[in-house]
């Protein structure tokens, strides 16, 4: 059912060619004589096959699958201490958001109701340009440098001779990479498969920079904790309604967003100076690892609600573009290595997809302000520059430089070269997952070590089941021991 706010908006008329010519028939293409062969002289038809045979740009490499919704973040607390982001400048200030939810490894036709992480992209349009925020329903990932990703993802996708995921890739990959670990524990626990768009959690998973009026810094991490509280599904539900119902996700926010039932997460940050970063017991711009709460505790800033559809899903959706490198003054990125590479892969694959001028379309660009730049023409340029100048500086009334930056610098020493990340004291790859494994409760252990067991049992090799099994034995004893025995009793 469409929402009054969501009425069509095509003119009542004459159907028209995409030139605006009347159509005469609709109906019956053009022939040499009754029931003789179609002639090219039948533009209509041409023009809407040629259009039909394009309406499709490539679908986005990872996150393919998705649902969107428009809404509104509120400032609920006074956070001018530490960031002079103006969006975030008093209490009770509103800006107006695009969250589009997605799952990983899935193509665009794939099911909602898969195990995997679910993606999460909110645009801010804030009064100083549009804040792009990227992250996952998961507060860690399975690589700590965006070196890897492509090779992870590879593991996800289908594989070239088989046409099909292999356990065998996926196992082999993780097995061989230990620091992923804490990410598999997550996904193959209870919060595996959410029930829904709206019974999850959203995080930046990332650490960023905040920087204040003064000039000092503070990293901090992002939490959009649902209102509607958490809600799963099973292995056995999730496939019954991955069958049954594939759009079972983005049914369910439309539909709730029609009836009024507007979904809300409470945002919350954790703060560390910027001055404790170097001498904490793990590194804290790794990917792989939480900040534990005791360390840092959440403190409440605002309100996210979704309470807008989008009209057409493909305008506003599927050509959506999301970089976190779109930063606004007053916040920035920090060192973490898969920050960095998704700084430049998250712009590159849109200027790709969707075009060079990707960032004029209605749900990209600016609303509460104007993008001002000295970048023209290429595919579907509009001609919003006019007749003005295309260089800087100039003498013409030109856009010009503020000379203030976004973020601070970060300090930086040593020789260049293909470094590691800094080793901290509590660095090890196994320590969280071994930790998020001991917080579960004896259902919850059984139930992840029934789901981690049925995916590994599907491995053809004996070698890379026990590489798999045994990054969960040094994680925890009992862990290991567990899921080893599951993995022999389906193995035979």
């Amino acid at each position: 059912m469409r929402q009054d706010s969501q009425e069509a908006h095509v003119t009542q008329g004459p159907l028209t060619t995409e030139a605006g010519a009347p159509v005469a028939d609709n109906q019956n293409s053009e022939t040499a004589g009754v029931g003789g062969p179609v002639l090219v002289q039948d533009q209509l038809l041409l023009e809407k096959l040629a259009h039909f045979n394009r309406e499709r740009i490539p679908e986005r490499v990872v996150h393919a699958r998705g649902a969107g919704a428009y809404g509104t973040f509120t400032v609920t607390a006074d956070v001018t201490r530490y960031t002079r982001a103006k969006f975030l400048s008093e209490v009770g200030k509103q800006t107006e958001t695009f969250l589009r939810f997605s799952t990983v490894a899935g193509n665009l036709g794939a099911a909602d109701a898969v195990r995997d992480p679910r993606g999460w992209a909110l645009k801010f349009y804030t009064e100083e340009g549009n804040y792009d925020l990227v992250g996952n329903n998961t507060p860690v990932f399975f690589i700590k440098d965006a070196i890897k990703f492509p090779d992870f993802i590879h593991t996800q996708k289908r594989d070239p001779y088989t046409g099909s995921q292999e356990a065998d890739n996926v196992w082999d990959f993780w097995g061989l990479s230990p620091e992923s670990t804490h990410q598999v524990t997550w996904l193959f626990g209870d919060r595996g498969i959410p029930a829904s768009y709206r019974h999850m959690n959203g995080y930046g998973s990332h650490t960023y920079q905040w920087n204040n009026e003064a000039g000092e810094v503070f990293w901090v991490k992002y939490h959009f904790k649902t209102d509607q509280g958490i809600n799963n599904l099973t292995q056995a539900e999730a496939n019954r309604l991955a069958g049954e119902d594939p759009d079972s996700h983005q049914r369910d926010l439309r539909e709730s967003i029609e009836r009024g039932d507007f979904p809300s997460w409470t945002v919350q940050v954790q703060i560390m100076p910027a001055a404790e970063a170097a001498n904490y017991r793990f590194n804290p711009f790794d990917l792989t690892k939480v900040w534990p709460h005791e360390d840092y505790p959440p403190i409440e800033i605002g309100k996210l609600e979704l309470n807008r559809n989008p009209e057409n899903v493909f305008a506003e959706v599927e050509q959506s573009i999301f970089s976190p490198a779109h930063f606004v003054p007053g916040i920035g990125p920090s060192p973490d290595k898969m920050l960095q590479g998704r700084l430049f892969a998250y712009g590159d694959a849109h200027r790709y997809r969707v075009g060079i001028n990707a960032d004029h379309l209605p749900v990209n660009r600016p609303h509460a302000t104007e993008a001002r730049t000295n970048s023209r023409d290429g595919f579907l340029y509009d001609g919003r520059h006019k007749g003005a100048k295309n260089y800087e500086p100039n003498s013409f009334g030109g856009p010009f430089q503020t000379d203030r930056p976004l973020w601070q610098p970060t300090a930086v020493a040593g020789a260049t070269g293909d470094h590691a990340a800094p080793s901290h004291s509590e660095d090890g790859d196994f320590v969280q997952a071994g930790n998020l494994y001991r917080l579960m409760s004896e259902d919850e252990k059984g139930r992840l070590i029934e789901n981690l067991a049925g995916f590994i049992a599907k491995v053809s090799r004996d070698d890379i089941a026990e590489r798999a099994i045994d990054n969960f034995r040094r994680a925890d004893g009992d862990f290991g021991k567990r899921l080893e025995a599951a993995v022999q009793a389906l193995r035979g």
